[in-house]
């Protein structure tokens, strides 16, 4: 085909297939040979979907000769996390323990995909159990930074943060209960958003309920170059659905707010990299460029409980239960978290869990208040630039330095906010980045202002 689709955005791809100028089956194969060419680099698409991309592609052009009304995705190439269920194929979380856990219907999300007509071309690498912010396991084995094989691609959704980086898709589904959507964004130098709770269905009818801390902070959406494909592809998973007890009908427009943004350098006492307060500074000028106000307060609610908290509702609660998997699958990297964690989850008990939630309450309602005055507040994603891959295997010390760099990231799910990695650029291989995070429900607050800070930095490039 004469124009490559990572030229275009996914809603011109669209548009352009639906007007029958492009043809889906040209798009898809298109793509499919990039990733014939990069995936053997970077390993970021380990389960593949060709022979049902192109058949889906080939209908999809069918319907639109037969004049048929498509969806807002139409022919836009897109990438499935391997923990989520995809009919007929198996949701392993990178793990061997799992790979005969073979999904009979989609996740809903991947359902709202399907019915805007977006077409999956293969499912993408994790972490095992999708616990790191290193896409390292025994079954597929790592995933590497397309800009530098030394650094992590993040975790847990680094295969697909990898994949969007290289064109291996327009859209990456990914995963984010601490920072697993907007870690791997800033890691592969690309553009990330945590939607709210409830805003993207979700379930595995493969598997078990999860536990009471994953159902409340894991949330699914979408990693691309673009922060209008990030706008896309959340309108095109997002809805109602019935599997999902916490799915919400929620408008996505919400009412007018004031243009003010809370520049917060070193939330929680963070020491931030040089380069990365450098980017919170030039971030702060784009936006008073704009016309908005841009604060910088001396304080911040409570934001270093919130990560304990999120610890022991993730980690702690089953820990037992989560260590047994990871002893049976083997996993180096999830040994060695959950090992860390292990006399701390053995000190949680029902009063703590009680007094968790209270806590959280209170949390949740001081940083509400706050967003009403700040409808934007703007931070890093992480404390350092992206870590040295598997950093976290060099002992206790170094995974508490490296959660304690993570603090944005781990926060923000907790406190049931939504929140967008946007890439600041590449110096010498090396990605950066910041975070806006917003009030609930208001992810068009982020996208407004990521797309602002998107034309200030410059649209991340296309790794070849």
């Amino acid at each position: 085909m004469s124009t490559d689709p990572n030229s275009l955005s996914a809603r011109e791809l669209a548009a352009r297939i639906r007007r029958g100028e492009l043809k889906a089956a040209d798009v898809i194969r298109d793509t499919l040979d990039r990733v014939a060419k990069l995936n053997p680099q970077v390993n970021a698409i380990v389960q593949d979907c060709s022979e049902d991309a192109m058949a889906e592609a080939e209908a999809l052009d069918a319907r639109i000769a037969r004049g048929e009304q498509v969806g807002a995705l139409a022919g836009v190439p897109v990438t499935i996390k391997v923990l989520s269920d995809q009919k007929g194929y198996a949701s392993t979380n990178s793990c061997r323990i799992f790979e005969n856990v073979v999904a009979t219907q989609d996740n809903p999300f991947l359902r709202h995909l399907r019915q805007h007509d977006a077409i999956a071309i293969g499912r993408t690498n994790t972490p095992a159990f999708s616990y790191r912010w290193f896409t390292t396991n025994n079954f597929y084995g790592e995933t590497r930074n397309p800009h530098n094989p030394t650094l992590t691609a993040g975790g847990s959704s680094g295969g697909a943060g990898a994949a969007v980086a290289t064109g291996m898709g327009h859209i990456g589904h990914g995963t984010d209960i601490a920072g697993s959507i907007r870690y791997p964004a800033y890691a592969c130098g690309v553009q990330g958003l945590r939607p709210t709770l409830g805003r993207v269905p979700t379930f595995n009818h493969s598997s078990p309920d999860r536990g009471i801390g994953p159902q409340i902070m894991a949330v699914s959406g979408p990693i691309a170059r673009r922060v209008d494909d990030l706008r896309l592809g959340l309108e095109g998973m997002a809805g109602y659905a019935a599997d999902d007890p916490w799915s919400a009908p929620v408008p996505l427009e919400g009412p007018r707010y004031r243009r003010r943004v809370a520049l917060v350098k070193r939330p929680g006492g963070i020491d931030t990299d040089p380069r990365i307060l450098d980017d919170l500074e030039r971030a702060a000028n784009m936006f008073r460029l704009a016309g908005w106000e841009v604060d910088e307060p001396t304080e911040i609610p409570e934001i270093r409980e919130a990560v304990e908290l999120q610890i022991d509702l993730w980690l702690s609660d089953g820990h037992a239960d989560k260590m047994a998997a990871a002893q049976a699958e083997g996993d180096p990297g999830a040994i060695a978290l959950l090992s860390h964690y292990a006399e701390r989850a053995a000190a949680v008990d029902v009063k703590r869990f009680s007094e968790l939630f209270m806590r959280r309450s209170a949390l949740i309602r001081a940083w509400r208040g706050f967003l009403q005055d700040y409808p934007v507040v703007m931070m890093p994603v992480s404390a350092e630039l992206p870590f040295r891959q598997d950093a976290d295997l060099e002992g206790g010390d170094a995974i508490a330095r490296l959660w304690e760099a993570q603090l944005p990231q781990i926060a923000i799910p907790l406190l049931a906010l939504p929140g967008i990695s946007i890439s600041s650029g590449v110096i010498d291989g090396v990605p950066s980045g910041v975070q806006l995070v917003t009030a609930p429900w208001r992810e068009d607050i982020c996208l407004e202002a990521g797309e602002l800070l998107e034309q200030g930095f410059g649209a991340p490039a296309l790794v070849s």
